[in-house]
């Protein structure tokens, strides 16, 4: 891979991670309950459902979401629900203290969970990889290789921007330490991925 194309693709692909989409919003929300370290780790639940979308683009296995109106559909509304479940758990969350929410609730096993079930739920993260990785791609070369390097990068860029998300959060948290600027910052980051919910809803195939 050439310096030319990676000069394209990594400020582009950063752009895509750092796009203020649903897992985003669940680092900062995670951060500001949970805090930093236990925000970023249950990133790896998003990374894992990454790396499965990276793998079945690989293969060319995510064509079927192309052609299959009633798969894309039945993805995508299983996403959304689940979203709209976060935003209402979150909205209800009490205002209590930071050491007692963590200890309940922070465990980094539901919060990889989580990551990964919204992830995976949405089919327009799993088009993205079809048809933005394949533009980087020589097909003179070794197609499946080149698809691991650019793959490993996205990853690498996306962990990144959970680090930046949930350093945000953690900024948030301060901002709203008291327990009524608390639970207002749980009811807007409820509202931002109940919008995210709604924006998939009415998500079409590319």
């Amino acid at each position: 891979m050439d310096l030319s194309t990676l000069a394209v693709f990594i400020p582009a692909c950063f752009a895509l991670n750092m796009a203020p989409g649903p897992n985003n919003l669940l680092s900062i929300s995670n951060a500001s309950r949970y805090g930093f370290i236990r925000a970023c780790t249950g990133g790896l639940g998003r990374l894992l459902a990454f790396a499965i979308m990276i793998a079945l683009a690989a293969v060319g296995l995510t064509a079927v979401l192309h052609t299959s109106e009633w798969l894309f559909h039945v993805i995508k509304i299983i996403g959304a629900a689940y979203l709209f479940y976060l935003a209402i758990q979150l909205w209800r969350a009490s205002a209590q203290s930071h050491i007692e929410e963590t200890t309940a609730q922070g465990g980094l096993r539901r919060l990889a969970q989580q990551e990964f079930l919204v992830a995976i739920g949405n089919p327009k993260a799993i088009l993205l990889f079809t048809a933005f990785l394949p533009q980087f791609v020589d097909h003179s070369g070794a197609v499946t290789t080149q698809f691991v390097q650019l793959g490993a990068m996205f990853l690498a860029l996306e962990c990144m921007a959970i680090a930046l998300y949930g350093y945000m959060g953690i900024h948030a948290r301060r901002l709203f330490a008291r327990p009524s600027g608390k639970r207002l910052f749980n009811r807007l980051c409820a509202g931002l991925l109940a919008s995210a919910a709604s924006f998939l809803l009415v998500a079409r195939r590319a």
